[in-house]
């Protein structure tokens, strides 16, 4: 088993920055790729960026220029360098990763809110 763990969250204004963290432990030689969803209030939960182990990494177009995505494969941490935020980008942010047997293991989420 894979167990993630967020951090980094919190209330920022808009136009701000900031830097989450998700740290894996467990099984962590099966994990494959990871990546960050987010969730807002009545709205489904969506992919905002991911990223292989070989680095190849994927974007929501809504934060394409604004989020950056990075792994330390030793580490089995991965990262989500956000800037220019918007209120927009108010939601519960999840970690996820993909395992080689096919499953996904899910962190419990870390709320950011951008206010304007």
């Amino acid at each position: 088993q894979v167990q993630l763990v967020e951090s980094g969250g919190g209330l920022v204004q808009g136009g701000g920055s900031l830097r989450l963290s998700c740290a894996a432990s467990g099984r962590r030689s099966s994990i494959n790729a990871m990546g960050w969803y987010r969730q807002a209030p009545g709205k489904q939960r969506e992919l905002v960026a991911s990223i292989t182990t070989g680095g190849s990494t994927n974007y929501a177009d809504s934060v394409k220029g604004r989020f950056s995505i990075s792994r330390d494969n030793a580490k089995q941490t991965v990262y989500l360098q956000m800037n220019s935020l918007k209120p927009d980008d108010t939601a519960v942010y999840y970690c996820k990763a993909d395992l080689i047997t096919g499953r996904g293991s899910w962190g419990q989420g870390t709320q950011v809110t951008v206010s304007s």
